[in-house]
């Protein structure tokens, strides 16, 4: 099977590759590298099935693809409000792109959409359908009225011209290969700890957010697009916790000299994610199996490494095989 991967070289989207290369399939990646990177998919670049095309997906494309996987949009709040024009294009020019790719060539379309549709929201967990708390007017709007305009865009292409869609709603997801410097909570705080400088929260830190590990986000999109579900999908871990308890586990996990430091909240901020999962458990026979303690070791692994080899070695970075995780963690 032809499988085009938008936004192949984030972080999702190179992990996404790597699996459906595993499972023999001819693997086309997409991006135009904004937040992406040549390094995520150096261990699979010279791999027989796979192609990497250079192009922004807000222009039009030709290819004879199977299926289409559509990630391509900045993730992170320090990116996508970067350029939110453009941000909104991509969400929008991407997916009428895509979308008209899929009908042309029949192709099973999955969009990649996002918690952040259902806003700070004033129910939890969050099911599907919910239709969410947002602000279509804040900093935050163009990549949360983005994702809700591609969804709707994927709808009408459905009922108006019959393209087969899958529309899976992410919630948080970390692990190796997250940008060092996407400001989220997961690769700053573990970034932070390592350097045993202050961690920054945003408000109090009793706002919540349920962590899935990438591997098990992975696993889902792909239970998602070889099903024939056409409506949106929750696709998280629902183990909610707040993010003071992430911070003080990571540097619980990395035996950091760390303080936590206190910040004004940004604006738009959601105080609360938990996913309802039971659709995907019931149409997917999906779960999340990675727990937040072993991803986290993964993940922190990845970023002792990834440190080291950007800064040189610094004796404020350990390697690690000089972290002794506490035994509840392993």
């Amino acid at each position: 099977m032809i499988i085009l991967v938008t936004g192949g070289t984030g972080f999702i989207g190179s992990h996404l590759c790597k699996k459906l290369l595993s499972m023999d399939h001819y693997v086309i990646c997409l991006d135009n590298n904004f937040t992406g990177s040549m390094e995520n998919i150096s261990d699979i670049l010279h791999h027989s099935n796979f192609e990497f095309i250079r192009h922004d997906i807000i222009d039009d494309i030709k290819l004879e693809v199977d299926q289409i996987y559509h990630l391509a949009c900045p993730a992170s709040p320090k990116h996508y409000q970067y350029n939110a024009i453009k941000t909104l294009k991509t969400n929008v020019l991407g997916s009428l792109n895509v979308l008209g790719l899929a009908k042309r060539t029949k192709a099973t379309v999955l969009l990649t959409s996002t918690s952040e549709v259902y806003g700070d929201p004033n129910i939890s967990p969050q099911t599907e359908e919910y239709r969410g708390n947002v602000s279509c007017i804040g900093i935050r709007s163009c990549y949360d009225e983005g994702k809700r305009a591609a969804e709707s865009l994927f709808m009408d292409y459905h009922r108006s011209n019959n393209v087969d869609i899958r529309i899976a709603r992410l919630f948080n997801t970390y692990g190796p290969k997250l940008h060092t410097d996407d400001g989220r909570v997961i690769s700053n705080f573990i970034i932070q700890s390592l350097k045993n400088e202050p961690i920054t929260i945003y408000g109090e830190g009793t706002q919540t957010r349920s962590f899935c590990y990438v591997d098990d986000t992975v696993n889902g999109l792909i239970a998602l697009m070889n099903s024939d579900y056409t409506s949106p999908v929750n696709i998280g871990n629902p183990n909610e916790k707040t993010i003071k308890e992430i911070a003080e586990l990571i540097i619980k996990m990395t035996k950091s000299s760390s303080k936590l430091s206190y910040e004004q909240l940004p604006q738009d901020d959601p105080m609360q994610r938990k996913p309802c999962i039971k659709k995907a458990q019931k149409i997917l026979n999906w779960n999340p199996t990675i727990s937040l303690e072993n991803g986290l070791r993964k993940t922190i692994d990845y970023f002792i490494q990834k440190l080291h080899f950007e800064n040189g070695y610094n004796s404020n970075i350990r390697p690690p095989h000089w972290i002794h995780y506490p035994e509840s963690h392993m």
